[in-house]
């Protein structure tokens, strides 16, 4: 066994291989019929009839936001624990993100913030399932439909979850997915876009394509066609060596999903007797689309604390990191925008404690005996040192 566990791993079989070796065969790269399957067994899982394939799930944040006309002068809500990309897409269209602070329970935006933060400005809700978590995506979706709002699913970390019977995905004007490699499944790199709105999806799907219209969407036609933009677009498309992969994948998915799941139990079995540790909230009507798998250290610790654990996790050959820090503290944010520590509370103390542990479907009972002992290890070793603080030497010394 490898001495370093690192914290994800993609799930490769050799099936993948033979499809990525059948377009190269081919001769066709891009814009292909394996692009056109990928978005229909992706689009089909959402219970939406479209999807439409691109780069990157922030390249499909963008597309959806630029789609629906957002753009200066507008709001987009958010939330403020996510990865960067879940607000930076709203600036790319040159409208200002709006953060509402999280449900300490679930991690995701806090329905009660979000109904007293639209505004007459408000022109878009970009709601994020963190970790694969769909909780409250129902009452965010009655919430933006009842002021006449459309919600966009940040559903990047959740595909293949369920939410009191419906797939995440389906809650949104639109969804998109994320298939980096440390995702559900992978394309290595790309996204996809889910929708029932006929007309957004044929401008995202223009867009992904330097805005070229739908009569000149086939590589193949004449260059005077092929040379026609009918609007200002991007670079955001899929090859068809990624839509390959992602074919498989899907068709793994089930496989894939209970294979994070089964390590997710080991998990809970492993540390649901640990004081110190805080285990991911799953409510009872929702099926989790395991993503990742992160803990929170107990009230007693603070950032420095936590930071000493990930480190000393890491100097054990044992990948962790701490899932996330707050986007409106991020070095940009701040400058721009002004905001300062306390802004969001409930975030800010969930973040500064969190911990991501190592997960992927492929673990086995060493592995996960390696993560959980090397946690509680590090974990009574700050113990001690905080024992100590009040000598005023010492690590121990500054206990948040």
């Amino acid at each position: 066994m490898e001495r370093e566990l690192p914290l994800s791993k993609p799930d490769i079989t050799q099936a993948e291989i033979d499809a990525v070796v059948d377009v190269m065969k081919s001769g066709r790269l891009s814009i292909g019929p394996r692009q056109d399957r990928f978005e229909e067994v992706v689009a089909e899982r959402a219970g939406q009839r479209h999807g439409v394939a691109v780069s990157s799930g922030t390249a499909g944040l963008h597309l959806v936001l630029a789609a629906l006309g957002v753009g200066p002068g507008d709001e987009v809500i958010t939330t403020p624990f996510s990865f960067v990309a879940s607000a930076n897409c709203i600036l790319y269209v040159g409208a200002t993100p709006v953060f509402v602070d999280i449900d300490p329970v679930s991690l995701n935006m806090d329905p009660a913030g979000l109904e007293g933060a639209i505004t007459s400005k408000t022109k878009a809700i970009v709601a994020v399932e963190v970790f694969g978590n769909p909780q409250h995506m129902d009452r965010i979706a009655q919430i933006a439909g009842a002021h006449e709002v459309p919600l966009i699913e940040d559903a990047c970390e959740g595909l293949g979850g369920v939410y009191r019977g419906r797939p995440i995905g389906s809650f949104g004007r639109a969804a998109v997915f994320g298939f980096y490699p440390n995702k559900q499944i992978t394309t290595g790199e790309g996204g996809m876009i889910v929708t029932d709105d006929d007309r957004l999806a044929e401008l995202c799907r223009s867009m992904r394509n330097q805005g070229r219209g739908s009569g000149a969407m086939e590589a193949g036609l004449d260059a005077g066609s092929w040379l026609s933009h009918e609007r200002l677009g991007y670079n955001y498309r899929l090859s068809e060596i990624a839509a390959a992969i992602g074919i498989v994948q899907m068709e793994r998915l089930d496989e894939l999903l209970e294979a994070r799941r089964r390590v997710a139990l080991m998990y809970f079995d492993r540390l649901m007797d640990c004081p110190d540790v805080i285990l991911p909230n799953v409510s009872d009507d929702a099926e989790m689309s395991w993503f990742v798998f992160v803990v929170r250290l107990s009230a007693e610790f603070g950032a420095a604390a936590r930071n000493r654990v990930v480190d000393g996790m890491k100097r054990h050959e044992v990948g962790v990191s701490n899932y996330f820090p707050p986007i409106h503290l991020q070095p940009f944010y701040r400058e721009r925008f002004g905001y300062q520590q306390g802004d969001m509370p409930m975030c800010e103390a969930a973040a500064q404690r969190t911990v991501a542990l190592p997960f992927f479907g492929g673990m086995d009972a060493t592995q996960m005996e390696l993560s959980c002992l090397t946690l509680k290890l590090m974990i009574d070793r700050e113990k001690l040192l905080l024992d100590r603080a009040p000598s005023g030497d010492g690590p121990g010394v500054e206990r948040n």
